[in-house]
């Protein structure tokens, strides 16, 4: 006779005819369709449709997910309006994390290059019982494409304009004793998409990317498997994107840069040799040098005589990740109060040193300065899960985890403090699976990302008399903690021509981390802020329908409500009862796609975005847009040749907006300032599959 468990898995995956996509994210491999969370799984079919070559490129495809840019790339994501926008001085802690092939990149949103990289997948809600601290809203996982026993492998080519062009290579397969092997290896380049018309250049916000990422999978030894992982990343960017004018026309006389190298390795070990659990160690290092710099004025000496000024900002940061977990799994369930249960219990660890240089002009003593900066956060946590198949349907899981952080910070301006906090959160999800296909879930699940310290605020307090009492109240910030129930629907049919996945959720945000700033002339003061608390609840959808056997049409909807509680700024401005910045009440993906012929396919689709606040220190929104993109794609033999188009329509939309003065030509009147989006992007690209 079957096992609870091993009916429950005959129910729920027997001999049907769907195709089902497996996600990572959790301890355990898990079919979408089977997971109780809301999760999006974009497959390199999906990502190819809008030639994505960096997530930013897909990111709007995602229900209720969206991004601020600031920089050359989107590197700060926020999911149901929850995640950071920025970083300037001080240390930040992501409320949105980062993982590819395993390795933890939070807040380095600049390295989801998707090259060659399967799916991504997107998890939405509390994931800290997962992920730990870098999970409180969701969380991003990246997997490179697996090696196979048989050598397989492509080069990939194109241009596209404003001189666009890129190149690369995967290969894999068999390497004797060594093991399955895949490396990828790919190179970007285009010239930006801004004109300074100061410098008569239009290369001044110009993009250079280069990734190189190695797996192997070894078995070492009976019940011994070894997973090594190197990745090398290189950006040499530019940094040109705000106008005076809020145009794609800059007058800066000294464009900045933003540049990364980073470097990254992990070896999972798992030996498989106990007859009722698996043992998995993992060990991996992160290396990060960049550096973030910007022309200050935005504009050049003569603009305004007697009211301009001339500076630069500039950020040299060095990071070094050192992780190590160890993890033990069920293989086979065990009995617990009659109930076949599978667990899960492990230890995690993280050290993160951060260094920063920065070099500006320091307006109270009308000086160039320099500062410099030292963080060292340490976590350590503690973690388990168990689920226990109550019947042949029902599926009962509940995860805890307790983390423990210490992060130690001094600096140049005499700040030495070193916050800590014991952490807990976790979850408990109780799923129904009435047919195969057919799944129902309630989870109650809660975040929590780390408290820290306004260094900045602290610095500044006795250089700023009138500002000393409220920065010096503001010197700290406690823990965030996100509680969040989430009630879904997953259905696919049996024929595979119709799934719809939609989960409804309400979040309550507990001492909820604001960015603020201070703005007095040219002086900008930086902290975090706990509020007293926020709500946001909301819909997330997703539909895949066949037509007919050569049509497809799909649609990605987010609809979303925020509310913050108990937050006023320095400048006196009641955010209660507003929405939280960065949460568009709803979100639209859609199309079509359409196979032609045999060899000849073509998709369409629209995304489209209601407006957000840019902050939530004031009152400035973007606007809301629609993009149209496009592709057309065939396919002989080895031989695709796509040709692709995204924001056909070349809407001007915003991806990140300030409030301030900075034109001496209107004496610094306070204005809204936005980075545009991408423009109109047309290219062709050209696959050969070895």
């Amino acid at each position: 006779m079957l096992s609870p468990a091993l009916l429950f898995v005959a129910a729920i995956a027997g001999e049907d005819p769907i195709e089902r996509i497996a996600v990572q994210g959790h301890y355990r491999s898990l079919y979408v369709n089977e997971a109780p969370t809301s999760v999006s799984v974009l497959t390199s079919d999906a990502m190819g449709q809008r030639h994505g070559t960096h997530m930013e490129d897909v990111l709007n495809v995602i229900p209720n997910l969206n991004f601020s840019s600031g920089s050359s790339r989107a590197r700060f994501l926020q999911i149901r309006g929850i995640g950071e926008r920025s970083q300037f001085v001080d240390p930040i802690n992501p409320s949105v994390g980062i993982l590819i092939d395993g390795i933890n990149y939070s807040g380095l949103g600049q390295a989801a290059q998707l090259f060659d990289i399967s799916q991504v997948e997107v998890y939405r809600g509390p994931q800290s019982g997962r992920f730990g601290a870098d999970g409180m809203a969701g969380m991003l996982v990246l997997e490179s494409t697996a090696a196979r026993a048989e050598f397989d492998g492509f080069w990939q080519i194109g241009a596209a304009n404003y001189g666009a062009v890129e190149g690369g290579v995967a290969v894999g397969g068999e390497l004797g004793a060594l093991g399955r092997a895949r490396l990828s290896v790919y190179q970007q380049a285009d010239d930006g998409f801004t004109e300074n018309t100061y410098l008569q250049r239009d290369d001044t916000q110009s993009r250079s990317e280069r990734i190189a990422r190695f797996n192997v999978w070894t078995d070492l030894a009976d019940h011994w498997q070894l997973r090594s992982t190197a990745h090398l990343y290189r950006q040499d960017n530019g940094y040109d994107a705000f106008s005076l004018d809020n145009t794609r026309q800059t007058l800066s006389d000294e464009p900045g840069e933003d540049d990364a190298t980073m470097k990254a390795a992990r070896l999972a070990l798992t030996y498989s040799g106990a007859e009722t659990h698996e043992t998995v160690f993992s060990y991996s290092v992160l290396s990060t040098d960049t550096l973030y710099s910007y022309d200050e004025d935005w504009s050049y000496v003569g603009i305004a005589p007697g009211w301009e000024y001339s500076s630069t900002d500039a950020y040299w940061r060095e990071r070094l990740d050192h992780t190590l977990e160890a993890r033990w799994l069920s293989t086979q369930p065990i009995n617990v109060m009659g109930l076949a249960t599978d667990w899960v219990v492990g230890w995690y660890h993280l050290s993160r040193d951060e260094s920063l240089r920065r070099e500006f002009m320091n307006w109270d003593t009308y000086a160039d300065d320099t500062f410099n900066s030292d963080y060292e956060s340490k976590r350590h946590a503690l973690y388990g899960e168990v689920t226990q198949y109550v019947s042949d349907r029902w599926q009962l899981t509940t995860g805890l985890r307790l983390e423990r952080y210490r992060n130690a910070y001094d600096d140049s301006n005499s700040v030495a403090v070193t916050p800590r906090d014991t952490m807990l959160g976790g979850r408990v999800s109780l799923s129904y699976n009435p047919a195969v296909g057919r799944m129902m879930y309630l989870t109650w699940s809660r975040g929590y990302k780390t408290g820290g310290v306004n260094a900045e605020a602290l610095g500044k307090a006795t250089d700023n008399p009138e500002l000393e009492a409220f920065l010096l109240q503001r010197s700290s910030f406690a823990p965030e903690y996100l509680t969040s129930l989430e009630a879904g629907y997953k259905f696919i049919n049996a024929d595979d021509t119709l799934s719809l996945n939609v989960a409804l959720f309400a979040q309550n945000r507990d001492d909820v981390q604001l960015k603020s700033w201070i703005n007095r002339a040219q002086t900008f003061i930086g902290y975090i802020e706990n509020a007293a608390g926020g709500k946001v609840h909301g819909l997330e959808a997703e539909l895949n329908l066949e037509l007919t056997p050569q049509l497809w049409w799909f649609a990605n909807v987010g609809l979303l409500e925020t509310e913050i509680e108990g937050f006023i700024t320095e400048d006196g401005i009641d955010m209660e009862g507003r929405e939280q910045a960065q949460a568009p009440g709803y979100q639209v993906n859609t199309g079509i796609k359409w196979q032609v012929t045999e060899n000849l396919s073509a998709t369409v689709q629209v995304d489209s975005k209601d407006s957000f606040y840019f902050s939530d220190s004031h009152n400035s929104q973007s606007e809301s847009y629609n993009l149209l993109h496009a592709s057309l794609k065939w396919q002989l033999d080895a031989w695709r040749i796509t040709l692709w188009g995204r924001n056909l329509t070349d809407e001007d939309y915003a991806t990140r907006g300030f409030f301030f003065g900075n034109d001496p030509r209107d004496e610094y009147q306070p204005t809204t300032y936005v980075q545009w989006g991408e423009p109109r992007r047309i290219g062709i690209t050209f696959n050969y599959a070895m």
